[in-house]
């Protein structure tokens, strides 16, 4: 049976070979986005690839309790794929995405080198280093006294399934609502400020956030989970401060001169009601 630093180390293999095989796709097609498409895949991948390794279950030489370990892989599955399954239909047939433009453009005359190092490497680095509650949680034991299995129902573990459903369900329905919302020819130029989008301006990026804190504190009913909280505080910085919301905002307030009023009332992450009144209020 492997030892937990050996099914890390596996994982973290694995990712490197999936990335650099996405991004060989991406140099052939000149379209670096497709990392996009990849990056909720490999988080599955790392989960069914972690549950496999430390299969078995604790009484008969495996690992992890039975329980937690089904409910972090499907959670990681079902949000991974749903994601990766989303951007590759809404970026179908699309151009390149700004953000790679702009990187490449800056690289000079070394835009592959950069691509792989700073985008593909970079993200099987994060994917490996955000999934880490996932390995420990299915690979350790709730209780490390006496050999006893703490309860998988815990109070955390009933928290984290109730914050990875609200995190699923406003990705989901904040998804559809701006895909519905720029299939109409009347919507063209206009900005989203409808449904969820009138409660927070990034309803995708605040799900993604309450997902992965759900996914940790399902994982938390093994206590060496605790020591993997900055996995989650990285997920969400990246989200709030990193590559998600504010290169989404900066593209957007150049483009759309009503973005400012948008911003002045609407929340910029966590959901609440608009200030004042806006067109919908």
């Amino acid at each position: 049976m492997l030892d937990f630093a050996a099914v890390s180390a596996v994982d973290m293999a694995v990712l490197i070979v999936v990335f650099t095989a996405a991004f060989g796709v991406a140099v052939a097609r000149q379209r670096y986005r497709y990392v996009d498409v990849v990056w909720g895949a490999a988080f599955a991948l790392v989960a069914v690839l972690t549950m496999t390794l430390t299969s078995g279950g604790s009484n008969s030489g495996g690992h992890g309790d039975g329980p937690r370990r089904w409910l972090l892989t499907l959670g990681t599955v079902i949000w991974g794929l749903r994601l990766s399954a989303h951007i590759a239909w809404r970026g179908h047939g699309a151009p390149e995405d700004p953000r790679y433009t702009s990187l490449l453009a800056k690289a000079g005359g070394n835009a592959a080198r950069a691509a792989f190092t700073r985008v593909y490497l970079l993200q099987a680095l994060l994917v490996w280093f955000i999934s880490l509650p996932i390995q420990v949680g299915l690979f350790a034991t709730g209780d490390p006294g006496a050999g006893r299995v703490a309860p998988v129902v815990s109070v955390a573990a009933v928290v984290g399934v109730a914050l990875w459903l609200v995190g699923i369900c406003f990705e989901t329905i904040g998804d559809w609502q701006l895909a519905r919302f720029k299939a109409d020819p009347a919507n063209r130029g206009r900005l989203m400020t409808e449904g969820l989008w009138r409660y927070t301006r990034h309803p995708n990026y605040f799900g993604d956030a309450c997902v992965w804190w759900g996914l940790f504190l399902i994982a938390a009913g093994a206590w060496p989970v605790l020591l993997t909280v900055l996995s989650p505080v990285l997920m969400t910085w990246l989200l709030t401060a990193g590559s998600g919301k504010p290169l989404m905002e900066a593209r957007l307030s150049a483009t759309r001169p009503e973005y400012a009023d948008y911003v002045a009332r609407t929340s910029a992450f966590i959901p609440r009601p608009p200030r004042g009144r806006g067109p919908h209020g």
